[in-house]
């Protein structure tokens, strides 16, 4: 079986090319990648650098015609999380269109407007996707499942903390995968019982092996009318319905919570740091100590809101400075810049305190030393794009299998 075409949108600095291409089937033959709110397209310019302009587009998806979209085998793409309901257009009762701006609608139509739909689609999302919005959780996933059953495709999800794999960040994500079913691996799903495909034989689970919680599985019916699912689902505020791994073929749900089973070695915090080497503004000033040490502090104060409100706040205190014997926290967008946070990682070297460099941020995502590294793009940027960024290896490793999982049920 040759390699598997791949297009790539919402495309970053490229973790889901490298990833995919890392395995050895993939190979990407368009790219999307627009960042709407700045004038200065710096993760399309690093993406050009590291994989050259061919095929790549840097102007907004909804303004790409389907047509401009090559033929592919895989879609993938971290999509911005928004609110996804559903809107109807007065001119055509049966026109569905998200509002504008909502990005899961343009998968949506290239998905739709495509003569030859790619087989499977690979897609991920912070894994608050499942329970949002919080006046009707799950809802944006229900119309994600039901739009993309419509469209001739089985899904199966996961959430997964890379850090549960060995890898070196706690970094949750919601990843999953969809299945057209013109493919033999949706006739294998099909056959498979939900509880089946979710712990043994699905692509998700074969990569990263769970155990099922002694919860039994959740199933349900998603409605088909996307306009009133998305006006009626869950009305009354309940918990999501959506528990961290599930399947949804034919607009039934079946969901289960899973545990990770992994016991090999794990990457920490100390094995990804410049040794000697970081650069000599990452270390914490004795000026700027006490600020730190106030924002990473636990507080119980008294605060005055503009209009001169006088409200309680308390907060508890983080590890401070970050254990280098664990995985990292989260990587955040904010990470960069010298200005003192509480979220921003800091660390003990023998010559003081210090954040980590863009170098140690893009091997905390897996990513290549020096990938992001561009003349004109500041340090604050590198570290916005790897607080943007998924953990490449879980998508090199999801990747593998689905590869070898089609290729066995092609023979």
């Amino acid at each position: 079986m040759q390699q598997l075409k791949v297009c790539e949108l919402f495309a970053g600095v490229g973790g889901f090319r490298l990833g995919l291409e890392n395995s050895g089937h993939y190979t990407v033959v368009w790219s999307n990648q627009w960042e709407p709110s700045t004038k200065a397209q710096h993760a399309s310019l690093v993406y050009e650098a590291k994989f050259g302009p061919k095929n790549h587009s840097n102007i907004n998806i909804e303004e790409v015609p389907t047509s401009e979209v090559p033929d592919h085998d895989i879609l993938v793409g971290g999509f911005p999380c928004q609110d996804y309901s559903v809107a109807t257009t007065l001119k055509n009762s049966k026109g569905l269109i998200g509002k504008k701006g909502v990005l899961w609608w343009s998968i949506h139509r290239i998905l739709s407007e495509k003569k030859v739909k790619p087989k499977y689609l690979f897609l991920e999302n912070v894994d608050r996707l499942l329970k949002s919005p919080s006046n009707q959780r799950g809802r944006d996933f229900a119309v994600m499942l039901r739009s993309l059953n419509d469209l001739g495709y089985a899904v199966e999800w996961r959430v997964i903390n890379a850090a549960d794999y060995g890898m070196p960040q706690r970094r949750r994500r919601v990843f999953f995968l969809g299945y057209h079913k013109s493919t033999a691996l949706y006739k294998k799903f099909k056959v498979s019982t939900p509880k089946e495909w979710l712990l043994e034989h699905g692509v998700i689970s074969s990569a990263f092996p769970t155990q099922s919680t002694a919860q039994n599985m959740d199933s349900f019916f998603i409605e088909e009318d996307l306009v009133s699912l998305s006006n009626a689902f869950n009305p009354d505020k309940g918990l999501s319905p959506f528990l961290n791994s599930g399947v949804c073929i034919d607009g039934t749900v079946s969901t289960l919570k899973t545990n990770p089973s992994y016991d090999e070695d794990c990457t920490v915090l100390s094995d990804v740091l410049e040794n000697g080497s970081a650069s000599e503004d990452l270390f914490i000033s004795d000026a700027d100590l006490p600020k730190w040490e106030y924002l990473k502090g636990s507080k119980k104060e008294v605060r005055k809101t503009k209009a001169g409100f006088e409200y309680n706040y308390s907060e508890g205190s983080m590890v401070f400075p970050d254990a280098l014997n664990q995985p990292s926290r989260t990587i955040i967008t904010g990470e960069g810049g010298k200005s003192p946070s509480r979220f921003k990682h800091v660390i003990p070297t023998r010559r003081g305190l210090r954040r980590l460099s863009p170098l140690e941020l893009e091997r905390l995502n897996m990513f290549p030393d020096n990938h992001t590294k561009l003349e004109g793009i500041s340090d604050t940027k590198r570290a916005f794009f790897m607080g943007n960024a998924l953990v490449v290896g879980v998508v090199k490793k999801i990747g593998a299998v689905l590869f070898q999982k089609i290729k066995e049920v092609e023979k």
